[in-house]
């Protein structure tokens, strides 16, 4: 038997970088470094510890749906061990939202083939955390979220879910969706052999065209969320001091009361 899994990833800026909106209102990439969510880096060190674990043939294939820079994240993910990956890279989805990655993400999915979809909680840059059950809704099959366990046996997964009071075992069968979150394991670094390997497997580059997507299902102007207004954070101002000339405590009691905080 063979299993394919699929693990969606993204390209983001850093968050050391300064980074900005563009006129546009969406992230500037311009000016920034991008690289791998690092949340994804836990869903592609899952994928690759049930490959690890299974007595099947295992196939990982890595997704992406970004600008040209955006192969850098799929060659990260490569010489971390997957097999292959595909790009899908198409002018028309500049500003594309959760819900128009989503749809592309399924489309793409759909073409490639599949038994399990794993991604990461939610990407380092927007983080909203919705994209994996939007994506399993569009596939129509189970998904399992958030999990910080995760095993695939007898055309089952299965995956322990924690929460602040308990935990839940949750299980779905396949083909699924399941995402990942930091607690799952750390994620590998990429050893120099596979970082050499990596140049040489194969990267499929996809437009819209190619998914059967019109140009007016996804973008900025057909999004379903816009950005409004932004303006950049406050510079850091100096912090009140207060030297305890036997008032201090009065004077932090009235700097307190001043910022309701008692």
């Amino acid at each position: 038997m063979s299993l394919r899994i699929v693990v969606t990833v993204k390209y983001v800026p850093d968050a050391t970088g300064d980074r900005h909106f563009a006129d546009d209102l969406t992230v500037d990439r311009d000016d920034v470094d991008g690289l791998l969510s690092e949340l994804d880096e836990y869903a592609v060190e899952q994928a690759l510890q049930i490959s690890e674990n299974s007595d099947d043939d295992v196939e990982i294939t890595v997704l992406t749906v970004g600008p040209e820079d955006a192969k850098d994240a799929l060659r990260k993910a490569l010489s971390m061990g997957a097999d292959k990956a595909i790009h899908v890279e198409d002018d028309d989805l500049h500003g594309t939202d959760a819900i128009g990655t989503s749809l592309v993400l399924a489309k793409a999915v759909e073409k490639a083939g599949y038994d399990l979809v794993i991604s990461g909680m939610a990407s380092t840059d927007g983080t909203m955390g919705v994209v994996p059950a939007l994506l399993a809704e569009r596939l129509g099959v189970p998904q399992v979220t958030l999990l910080s366990e995760v095993s695939v046996g007898d055309g089952t997964v299965r995956g322990r879910r924690d929460g602040d009071a308990a935990s839940e075992q949750l299980e779905a069968s396949l083909p699924a969706v399941v995402s990942v979150t930091d607690q799952s394991g750390e994620a590998r670094y990429p050893s120099f052999k596979g970082i050499m390997a990596a140049k040489k497997k194969p990267v499929q580059s996809w437009d819209l065209s190619d998914l059967d997507i019109d140009e007016d299902e996804v973008g900025l102007e057909n999004a379903y969320t816009t950005v409004d207004s932004a303006a950049e954070r406050p510079a850091r101002t100096a912090g009140t001091i207060v030297k305890d000339e036997g008032e201090g405590g009065k004077q932090l009691a009235e700097f307190l009361a001043g910022q309701k905080f008692i």
